[in-house]
């Protein structure tokens, strides 16, 4: 729950600054020289794509707490067998251990969603963001039956 309440916040502290910078840039178009139009359109484009980006992050998390719905419904979801640090931290021989079981279980099912989360999940463990979170959007893809890339 405080995760969700902090994404919450920082969207909204996101589309607050969004919308003053954008109001800005506004202002900057109606004083109509051809520097402050310039300056003025630039400084759209950055609420845009901020926004763009907030959007497709806050879809993401929608569908990949969907699927751990759904999965948890099944009684799918991993079961934390990780050992930890006397500090809480993730023991890395314990991470390395168990992505091998879920590397090996992705790749014996590989049109399976749901080792593909639970991949995910494992490369969340490791630490190594990049490739959980390209492997959950090849789970939200396969459970939607989209095509996925190689």
């Amino acid at each position: 729950m405080r995760a969700k309440i902090t994404y919450l916040v920082t969207a909204a502290v996101l589309v607050f600054y969004f919308v003053l910078v954008g109001s800005r840039g506004v202002m900057l178009i109606q004083s109509g020289t051809l520097l402050t139009v310039t300056f003025g359109v630039a400084v759209l484009i950055l609420p845009v794509i901020g926004l763009w980006f907030l959007w497709k992050n806050t879809q993401f998390v929608r569908k990949a707490n969907q699927l751990a719905t759904e999965l948890d419904a099944e009684g799918g979801l991993p079961v934390d067998e990780l050992k930890r640090t006397p500090g809480g931290r993730i023991d890395r021989d314990s991470a390395d251990e168990v992505f091998a079981k879920r590397k090996a279980e992705t790749e014996a099912a590989p049109d399976d969603w749901r080792s593909w989360f639970r991949l995910a999940v494992a490369y969340h463990d490791a630490r190594d963001t990049p490739r959980a979170r390209k492997a959950m959007q090849r789970a939200i893809a396969l459970h939607d039956g989209r095509p996925v890339q190689a």
